[in-house]
């Protein structure tokens, strides 16, 4: 019992992590950076989802990849609930504009589950072969291993044409337009969105290295009475 309490705190942190980014996600980041349009290429939520790692990390670091991996499962079944649920209700309440078909509801379901589960199990294996290495590689790393899977499966099973056989493509996503919406290549607008949402976890990696380092220095110091 001592020991499911001592993780819980990784568990509730994963669940709000996961939670917050499938709301988050619904809502484009309204800013113009010099000619590029933020709200073309990112959402809110590209800005939380990313500390998945950190939580996945620090559960590694403290009890070991076994307690990672559970930490994961749960994550995973509250990426694919929100997937479903988010969208419908925010439309509801009124928050956002467009409603979505349930049809692509369970593609994107399925894009999220999958991305999220699959990257977020390598990053403990390569954090796990890493962690008697400078404090540093194994965060470091496993998060940029897994950011690159949890890129590619996510936008590719959620709007690449080959993956219809789960759900309708999003003819919107399917659009030409400039990559990044400043440079002269037309690429296919999730292509974008990709490099994006890839851009912001790169930066947020480096970023999580400074709670990263403040826990585990915390976690070493011995307890005082």
């Amino acid at each position: 019992m001592k020991f499911l309490l001592r993780y819980l705190p990784f568990v509730a942190a994963m669940a709000l992590v996961v939670v917050a980014s499938n709301v988050l996600v619904q809502f484009p980041l309204d800013v113009d950076l010099g000619g590029l349009s933020l709200a073309d290429v990112l959402t809110w939520g590209a800005f939380t989802y990313p500390f998945a790692f950190l939580v996945t990390d620090l559960a590694n670091r403290r009890y070991g990849p076994a307690v990672a991996r559970r930490v994961v499962f749960v994550g995973f079944m509250a990426a694919v609930a929100c997937s479903i649920v988010s969208p419908p209700l925010l439309y509801k309440l009124g928050l956002i504009e467009f409603d979505t078909a349930a049809a692509r509801l369970v593609r994107i379901a399925c894009a999220s589950g999958a991305a999220f589960l699959t990257a977020q199990l390598l990053d403990v294996a390569v954090f796990n072969r890493l962690r008697r290495q400078s404090w540093w590689r194994a965060p470091i790393f496993g998060t940029l291993a897994g950011s690159v899977l949890d890129t590619l499966v996510f936008f590719s099973v959620a709007f690449a044409p080959a993956f219809a056989f789960l759900g309708p493509n999003e003819p919107f996503a399917l659009e030409q337009a400039p990559l990044m919406g400043v440079f002269s290549a037309d690429v296919v607008r999730w292509v974008s969105w990709a490099a994006g949402d890839f851009t912001v976890k790169l930066a947020i990696a480096v970023f999580a290295l400074i709670p990263y380092r403040l826990m585990i220095l915390r976690w070493s110091r011995p307890l005082t009475a």
